[in-house]
């Protein structure tokens, strides 16, 4: 990724400036996706997750929705993400919210599980990173348990032909930035064995999340995610926003399960 994940800054300066430590409290700095707190527990709703769940939070960020699981939902999560600066923020934080759960510096595509360890995958806009959808969807299948559950929510092509304005909290140029429609998406899942339960578009709700979303903090003295996106995050958010309005991007969660 370039570095594109590699802008976190100093985690004794995040931990400064924490406050409030509840799911609420975090949520404008550690929902790494669009939607933010509230989509992430929709998303937990709509795969009806129930305590006791081994859940594999696959491209974690810095644990944000794996705290939520575990503490709203009675989930064991363990996440995983590429970043290892994500994933000592994740630590540090599970560390002060005596939250349960692990996290651990993984390729998603070659997960260091054994097979069936997991009842429930989750991820959040992870794929978008992702070129090789097949393999991706391959691994996760694989370290699935039969009739387990693969819920995501995820960015997707928009009705728009025309490419995204670049560059993106998730990419800053196009050779970053793998993003899939709905019948490939769907079609590659089916392929590989998984049945679909839910199908949602929320490519109107997102839009009207970043119309509400207030502007980012320039003091450097707030939770945000320019804490760990740097710099840059005016211009990525600003684009992100342009291209929804503009029919470019889309989003989208399912929830399919392993038969």
């Amino acid at each position: 990724m370039g570095g594109h994940y590699d802008r976190a800054a100093r985690l004794a300066d995040i931990l400064a400036l924490i406050t409030d430590w509840s799911p609420g409290g975090l949520a404008p700095f550690d929902q790494l996706h669009s939607g933010g707190l509230s989509a992430s527990r929709l998303l937990a709703r709509l795969a009806k997750m129930t305590p006791g769940e081994d859940v594999l939070d696959a491209g974690c960020g810095v644990g944000g929705s794996a705290r939520m699981l575990a503490s709203e939902f009675g989930s064991v999560v363990t996440g995983v993400d590429l970043s290892r600066a994500y994933i000592e923020i994740a630590r540090a934080v599970m560390h002060k919210t005596d939250t349960p759960g692990r996290f651990e510096c993984a390729d998603l595509l070659d997960l260091p599980f054994a097979d069936a360890s997991f009842d429930v995958i989750w991820s959040q806009h992870a794929a978008t990173n992702i070129r090789d959808k097949s393999r991706l969807y391959g691994e996760l299948k694989r370290v699935l348990r039969r009739g387990g559950r693969l819920a995501f929510h995820d960015l997707r092509k928009g009705a728009s032909s025309a490419l995204p304005h670049m560059p993106l909290p998730f990419a800053d140029r196009f050779d970053e930035s793998f993003l899939s429609d709905s019948v490939e998406q769907r079609g590659i899942l089916t392929g590989l064995g998984f049945r679909e339960l839910l199908w949602q578009d929320r490519t109107a709700a997102t839009v009207a999340f970043f119309c509400n979303l207030p502007e980012p903090d320039a003091s450097g003295d707030k939770l945000g995610l320019q804490l760990l996106l740097g710099p840059g995050y005016p211009d990525m958010l600003a684009n992100i926003k342009r291209n929804f309005a503009e029919g470019r991007l889309g989003a989208a969660m399912g929830v399919y399960v392993l038969d």
